[in-house]
């Protein structure tokens, strides 16, 4: 089986709940808290590529994001989602689960099961 990466927020329940999808399988995958270890640029250029979702959907349109007074139609194209999350790690969406170079949101965790072909 191809390498498994989680992009992980500890507090979200859907990101416990993927986590708890691939232990029930028992796959035991690398974890990186993205609010402790930042994404870099190029790690957020291969989410946004990976992913079937529109590059949108990987900001969180939150409280936070409203505090910023942020307009979410500046944020619809790759490279304008990946400067924002540059500087706003915690707008990313949770958790992002990669399966070798295909990646899912995981919102619900059972969107892992389309990465293991289950």
């Amino acid at each position: 089986m191809d390498p498994v990466l989680v992009y992980h927020n500890p507090v979200c329940s859907n990101s416990r709940g993927a986590l708890e999808t691939l232990a029930g399988r028992g796959i035991e995958p690398e974890v990186v808290q993205y609010l402790k270890t930042p994404p870099d640029r190029a790690a957020l250029e291969r989410i946004v590529a990976a992913i079937d979702d529109p590059p949108a959907d990987l900001v969180r349109k939150d409280k936070r994001f409203g505090e910023l007074g942020l307009d979410a139609d500046d944020y619809v194209t790759g490279p304008a989602v990946v400067d924002l999350l540059l500087e706003h790690p915690e707008l990313m969406q949770r958790p992002v689960v990669f399966v070798g170079d295909r990646a899912v949101i995981a919102r619900p965790p059972a969107k892992v099961l389309d990465l293991l072909g289950a």
